[in-house]
């Protein structure tokens, strides 16, 4: 037992703060004394279980009942406490799961960056030039490329937009310039002409059937150096890819409607992100963009209408680079969009580049990834083989068809914990609550059914006395009106089981038909990988208790945040990466859910807790 007045030093990773607490100080207070949120629904009793972190280094005062009682033996084998209960006996360091985590700090660590050789497919060429005079009457773009040879480069192709800028420029530069060069079709072509020394930046772009995601990267060092999201304003025209793309084929301008509508929010995102990282549009030389297959098509202006019949057949499955004028991106004159390989009408580049960031297809383990969304994608990486499927989730988890359903924002319950008659909740911000986002409703469900409120059937128990029969319709009381920030009830209704069942069972069926598929048990699987906004948010162990995920230990899952977009910045600054896609995509064998035998059966069985 070390003496009480003695400090030691506390590393929270990978938030990447440091902190000093004595040794009568718990974990959680050195979480909390630098400002790192960890959820903590019974306010540090160790009653929820929430508030899980792991040893790196160091060493812990001894385990405590209450953690013996809360913590399974796997995870406990490898170091993991709960911070509410664990004290510190030297400088130690901790590694913080993203469960653990409110949902702001979560956010916090999608900004990871890229570990991998930068290699981006636009360069510069920094020239200086002679300027012409009576004895030189060399044209401007024959003085530019005689001067890009000189250096030791192939000649470029200059495209129109970019030709009708290049006299101005080196005139009003005095001769001196970054030429932005990119490959298109295997040739040397310009990009844009800049002021000399000008940083290049690459745009990663991931289309999400509700949200867009973009990022601002830094193509010499693979720094991201903006980051923001906006919702996919396409939702106005359908919530999933099926309505939207019903909407396509049923009016005469629809496809062109949803093009413009999501080029215009990336416009607006790109512009925000300039401000941001005070760079202009110029600057932007190449871009990636990824999707499920629905949203490729409709960003590229391609058609849909052979996506909403079987057997649901995209119009590419290659690779496909275009230019960013041609679409109405607003980027550097010559810049070029690359869109990665698609696997099938539901399995986009988006799971491509999810699989990719994720290393599942380099993974000797059986592992499978799931990329958690309206769509939701999964891949089963076994023996050297990829098989996917898509699943039809719907937008249950963003909040949407919920009665107090929100998406996650301040006032949000995230985080819900039912003992006895008592309700526990925690809220996005700590602010009163509002509503409850996509993970606090998989959280209130599950306690609903460990609290034995809903039978496995989903139906609510009449006798418990958290049931509450009212407008003629059975709902639980999550909330009372006195202790909300709306002053109404915040209650989780029968439909809203329903909605949560549905998204549920097609994931779980989705799951357990690739394992079949593979001959593979659910013991076999080494690692479980979960992307996606909510899959970054959501509590395991009630994915778990309302059978969405299959039971194994905690510490087998993985939750990677938005993987989608990790890697279309990889795919941004490094060619390997946009091969190993082409590859990836090549191997993976792509199984369609609604042929397949027995596929309602196992939905049907999944429909239950």
């Amino acid at each position: 037992m070390a003496n009480p007045s003695s400090t030691f030093q506390v590393d929270l990773q990978p938030i990447g703060r440091r902190t000093e607490i004595t040794a009568d100080q718990t974990l959680l207070e050195a979480a909390q004394n630098s400002g790192v949120e960890l959820v903590a629904i019974c306010g540090g009793s160790g009653s929820c279980g929430t508030c899980r972190v792991r040893l790196v280094n160091g060493q812990l005062s001894a385990l405590t009942p209450i953690e013996a009682h809360e913590l399974e033996a796997e995870e406990i084998a490898i170091g993991y406490r709960l911070a509410c209960q664990a004290l510190p006996l030297s400088d130690v360091q901790i590694e913080i799961p993203p469960q653990s985590l409110t949902a702001p700090q979560r956010t916090q660590l999608e900004g990871l960056e890229l570990d991998i050789a930068i290699k981006p497919n636009v360069f510069p060429i920094d020239l200086e030039l002679e300027a012409p005079d009576q004895a030189d009457l060399r044209a401007d773009t024959t003085r530019l490329n005689d001067a890009v040879m000189a250096l030791g480069h192939e000649p470029v192709q200059i495209d129109l937009p970019v030709l009708a800028d290049i006299s101005d420029r080196l005139r009003s530069q005095n001769w001196a310039a970054r030429l932005a060069v990119g490959n298109q079709d295997n040739q040397p072509e310009a990009v844009t002409i800049l002021l000399p020394q000008t940083r290049l930046v690459g745009i990663a772009i991931d289309i999400g059937t509700t949200k867009v995601a973009a990022y601002l990267v830094d193509l010499s060092s693979g720094q991201t150096l903006a980051q923001a999201g906006a919702m996919n304003p396409q939702i106005a025209y359908g919530e999933d890819v099926v309505s939207r793309i019903a909407y396509a084929n049923v009016h005469r301008d629809g496809r062109e409607v949803l093009q413009h509508k999501i080029v215009d929010t990336l416009n607006q995102l790109t512009a925000e992100l300039c401000s941001q990282a005070r760079v202009s549009r110029e600057q932007i030389v190449d871009a990636v963009v990824v999707g499920n297959t629905a949203m490729h098509h409709l960003f590229a202006g391609l058609p849909v209408t052979q996506l909403g019949t079987a057997p649901y057949v995209p119009s590419i499955s290659s690779a496909l680079e275009v230019r960013a004028r041609e679409v109405g991106l607003d980027l550097a004159a010559g810049a070029a969009v690359y869109l990665p390989p698609n696997i099938a009408g539901f399995v986009g580049a988006d799971h491509v580049s999810m699989v990719l960031a994720a290393g599942i297809d380099r993974s000797e383990q059986t592992t499978i990834g799931i990329d958690i969304g309206t769509n939701t994608e999964i891949t089963l990486a076994h023996q050297g083989h990829l098989l996917s499927c898509s699943c039809a989730s719907g937008p249950a988890f963003e909040g949407a068809h919920i009665r107090d359903g929100m998406r996650a924002a301040p006032g949000a319950i995230e985080r819900v914990q039912i003992d006895g008659s008592t309700i526990r909740y925690h809220t996005i911000g700590d602010q009163l609550p509002v509503g409850l986002c996509g993970s606090g409703i998989l959280d209130a469900i599950a306690q609903m059914k460990r609290a034995g409120v809903i039978d496995r059937r989903g139906v609510l128990r009449q006798d418990h006395p958290l049931a509450h029969n009212g407008d003629n319709r059975n709902a639980m009381i999550l909330v009372p009106a006195n202790a909300t920030g709306h002053g109404q009830d915040i209650r989780i209704t029968r439909h809203d089981v329903t909605e949560i069942q549905l998204a549920k069972a097609a994931i779980r069926a989705g799951i357990d038909i690739l394992l079949a598929q593979a001959n593979v048990s659910y013991d076999a699987i080494d690692t479980f990988i979960i992307a996606g906004a909510f899959g970054t948010y959501l509590d395991l162990a009630s994915a778990i208790r309302i059978g969405m995920f299959p039971e194994l230990p905690l510490p087998r899952f993985k939750q990677i945040g938005n993987a989608a977009g990790m890697g279309a910045k990889q795919m941004l600054v490094s060619m390997e990466r946009r091969h190993a896609a082409t590859e990836l995509a090549r191997r993976v064998d792509y199984i369609e859910l609604t042929t397949y035998p027995g596929f309602t059966d196992r939905f049907a069985a999944a429909m239950y807790f």
